[in-house]
């Protein structure tokens, strides 16, 4: 990776790797860096620099106590840069104070979408609004026409178009870990083939099916015949979407699903 911050954050982001950005945000007195200086913390790597010695061994250390907690808020610190202030790591003797603000990146939430009718279309424009990695797959080319996504790109999220015209269960081994799913498709023999290759997977932190009761009573039939027992079944979440929010139309399911994914941490749909 790049030396360089902000390069380093670019890379965390892409190769899904939490880390803290540590930032100098003021300076009282004398300092190895000015206010604005940066640092940043991976699990196994530092880049930039906020002056090194006992300041810097202490803000790494803070920083990945806080990659271990998955809840971690920003937060500042001082410290004292003197003989009378002795580190954990030693002493610095610059004579000034310095404020520290670590800020927690964490891994980007992924969300894919199999099956992009209706209902699927109105979920992805809600949740392309969000700061997350976004899967689309169906094998329909017409549902993931450049047009009918170009409302998608313009949010924040991190759109990823999977276009597989046969066999789209293979995109399953393409999905980063703790990916939440959600099974929409247009055909039950797609459903049931897809549900199969998720419940192999360890990839998905949730699977999430649409449909009713009587379709999945089919399908558990169907699973287990597959080799499936009760403990994976359950891995399995339907009906999806918030209780509450009643209606039929493709947007009113959507949005019940949207509130169930979003305002859930433990990623259950």
């Amino acid at each position: 990776m790049s030396r360089d911050w902000l390069s380093a954050l670019q890379q965390l982001r892409a190769t899904r790797t939490p880390g803290v950005l540590v930032t100098i945000t003021e300076v009282r007195g004398h300092a190895p860096r000015a206010a604005g200086a940066k640092l940043v913390v991976a699990p196994g790597e530092t880049w930039g620099s906020i002056g090194g010695g006992n300041l810097e061994e202490t803000a790494v250390r803070r920083a990945r106590a806080l990659l271990g907690d998955p809840d971690a808020a920003p937060v500042i610190e001082r410290h004292d840069l003197s003989d009378r202030a002795p580190g954990e790591h030693g002493v610095q003797c610059c004579g000034g104070r310095v404020s520290l603000l670590y800020e927690p990146v964490p891994v980007r939430r992924s969300v894919a979408i199999f099956g992009m009718g209706h209902v699927g279309l109105e979920l992805a424009l809600l949740l392309s609004r969000h700061d997350l990695e976004l899967h689309l797959v169906d094998s329909r080319a017409d549902q993931l026409a450049d047009a009918r996504l170009a409302p998608l790109l313009t949010g924040p999220a991190d759109v990823r178009v999977h276009r597989v015209p046969v066999l789209p269960e293979l995109v399953v081994a393409e999905l980063p870990a703790g990916t939440d799913v959600l099974v929409l498709t247009h055909d039950h023999a797609e459903d049931l083939a897809l549900l199969d290759a998720l419940l192999r997977s360890t990839a998905p932190a949730s699977i999430g099916l649409i449909g009713s009761s009587a379709k999945w009573t089919r399908f558990r039939v169907r699973l287990a015949e597959l080799g499936h027992d009760e403990a994976v079944l359950a891995r399995v979440r339907t009906p999806i979407g918030a209780p509450g929010i009643a209606g039929k139309e493709p947007a009113t399911i959507a949005l019940a699903v949207a509130v169930a994914l979003v305002g859930r941490s433990s990623h259950q749909v």
